[in-house]
């Protein structure tokens, strides 16, 4: 029998992380922050005119998270932007449970160390309900893109959605993770 696969960060989280704090916190083990997915978005404006560009971060998203994005599409049309409801302008992935871990760790301890200049990410991107967002603007970071393949360098948001009720909570768990915060 083959045994289930686990995340190197959730046997973290789940052995060491999760009783840490619930100690520091003082909760009870329902109570504590965990992570409920990581959402991936790639906006591609120039997808109006080009509809190659969209195709090419369509398959850079599935390359750098491992699964297939999804098209986004306009809600409402924008004719400064010659933007019609309907039209494709993005591509999203959402990552739940072990590959929602695995992607943390690949972004914390491959990723960002690879950043030019790096000085850690900013500690006030929180949204107020315990979700944290990081804006990459060059994807070249990520080791699984091929550089030759590139025509233009894109930029995404990464949204860590945690089940934690204020930011206090949610930093203190990306802290724990080793997110590298600069403040």
């Amino acid at each position: 029998m083959s045994e289930k696969y686990r995340s190197r960060l959730r046997i973290q989280y789940e052995n060491e992380i999760k009783p840490a704090l619930m100690k520091e916190m003082g909760v009870n083990i329902m109570a504590v922050p965990k992570i409920e997915k990581i959402v991936v978005n790639m906006g591609v404006g120039e997808a109006i005119t080009n509809k190659k560009v969209l195709e090419d971060a369509h398959k850079e998203l599935m390359t750098i998270t491992g699964q297939k994005p999804l098209i986004n599409k306009a809600k409402r049309a924008i004719a400064s932007f010659k933007l019609r409801e309907g039209m494709p302008i993005g591509t999203s992935v959402v990552l739940r449970k072990d590959m929602a871990y695995d992607f943390l760790d690949h972004v914390i301890n491959i990723a960002l160390p690879r950043v030019k200049d790096f000085k850690g990410v900013s500690g006030k991107a929180f949204d107020g309900r315990g979700n944290y967002t990081i804006g990459i603007k060059d994807f070249l970071i990520f080791p699984e893109i091929d550089f030759n393949s590139i025509e233009k360098s894109k930029g995404f948001n990464i949204t860590i959605v945690t089940t934690a009720n204020n930011d206090k909570d949610a930093k203190l768990l990306l802290k724990k993770f080793r997110m590298p915060f600069n403040s």
